[in-house]
């Protein structure tokens, strides 16, 4: 065989890899979208009911925690939020609190993302890692300042000066390629199956893992040989730009759910460290919350606006506070990995009691 027909076939080799890996890289985007469709139509009127009937700004901050775990989406609740508010249905007071308690349980989504790996430990332990770091920036965010803003109201003072500039500007719809690729095929399944949510919940999970580990096979073969130099020299090269990728890519997709789990895999494969991926899960927080101030515009209504602009402003804040000291988060995310590897049923128990038990409890106990 001569040199040159070698050298064909591996380039043919490339190149079906590289096909392989953006058709897992669909199913991947395609099995997080439909886990989200099945998990809405299990819970999106509960949520509803939930965030209509606050009344307390503590159990409000659990309810955006419950309400946004159950239908996998920030985006969708703090839309919620900003329409009943516009509608008079929901207070300025109590809304800002849910849509803190949203910034915790949209991070589930990625954290879930992660129990893929928990077959291999290397790799689930980087992955663990650099999921639930989101987890941990937007709780330590909640702790730092849901007290100041309990009792000075700082997010509304400072929402109400923006939402004045910006009131009349109006609404604006961002075009999103992820759900324009994704949403037809989802959209299929859900009408055919619609009234089974658990038979399409479980039929996402599957696709997600086989995705998910497909995608890591892959980028062991293609990226790290090849192109890791670009995602560490080039995207990833500085915080700053790691952050704006997390930002732009977020405005794109509108969901800071699938662009954080797009870095759990990379993350498993060993291409990108807990540093590197951590000023990129803070850009992809600033970027979610463009949704709810463009639904927000629409509505014209200034209290709207200074909720849809106070989860903006809770997000820079928690960052003016916790990028310098970004040591905090990032270590008790690896103590919770290493934690994690040393029993498999501890990340279940953490994903349950974190989103979903202890925010149940409190709002039955405070209510």
């Amino acid at each position: 065989m001569t040199t040159s027909t070698v050298k064909d076939n591996q380039n043919l080799k490339v190149i079906l890899q590289i096909i392989g890996l953006i058709l897992f890289l669909y199913l991947f985007l395609f099995s997080i979208s439909l886990m989200g469709g099945s998990l809405k139509l299990f819970g999106k009127g509960l949520a509803e009911t939930l965030i209509a009937t606050t009344s307390n700004p503590f159990v409000g901050l659990f309810i955006g925690i419950l309400a946004t775990s159950i239908i996998q989406s920030s985006s969708s609740t703090t839309s919620i939020v900003v329409g009943m508010v516009g509608a008079s249905a929901l207070s300025v007071t109590n809304a800002i609190p849910i849509v803190m308690g949203a910034n915790i349980g949209t991070s589930v989504t990625n954290t879930i993302v992660s129990m893929a790996h928990i077959n291999r430990s290397v790799e689930f332990r980087r992955s663990f890692a650099a999921s639930t770091v989101h987890d941990f920036f937007n709780i330590l965010a909640v702790l730092t300042l849901f007290p100041i803003q309990y009792f000075t109201g700082y997010l509304s003072l400072i929402s109400y000066d923006l939402a004045e500039v910006f009131q009349d500007v109006g609404g604006l719809k961002l075009f999103n390629p992820i759900k324009t690729i994704t949403e037809p095929v989802v959209d299929l399944l859900l009408s055919f199956l619609g009234q089974h949510p658990w038979l399409i919940l479980i039929l996402s999970l599957v696709l997600l893992f086989v995705a998910l580990k497909k995608m890591v096979d892959m980028l062991r073969v293609l990226v790290i040989k090849r192109t890791e130099a670009f995602f560490d020299k080039v995207l990833f090269k500085t915080s700053l730009r790691a952050f704006m990728v997390g930002l732009v890519m977020t405005l794109m997709a509108q969901s800071s759910s699938i662009t954080t789990s797009l870095v759990v895999p990379m993350a498993g494969a060993g291409i990108l460290t807990m540093t590197q991926i951590f000023p990129y899960t803070l850009g992809a927080n600033i970027g979610t919350t463009i949704t709810a101030i463009l639904a927000s515009l629409a509505t014209g209504n200034i209290n709207a606006v200074i909720v849809a602009f106070s989860h903006l402003m809770f997000n820079v804040s928690g960052i003016v506070v916790w990028w310098p000291l970004s040591r905090v988060p990032i270590f008790l995310a690896n103590k919770l990995a290493d934690f994690s590897i040393r029993n498999k049923l501890y990340p279940f128990i953490y994903i349950l009691t974190m989103f979903f038990i202890i925010p149940v409890i409190v709002i039955l106990i405070f209510r």
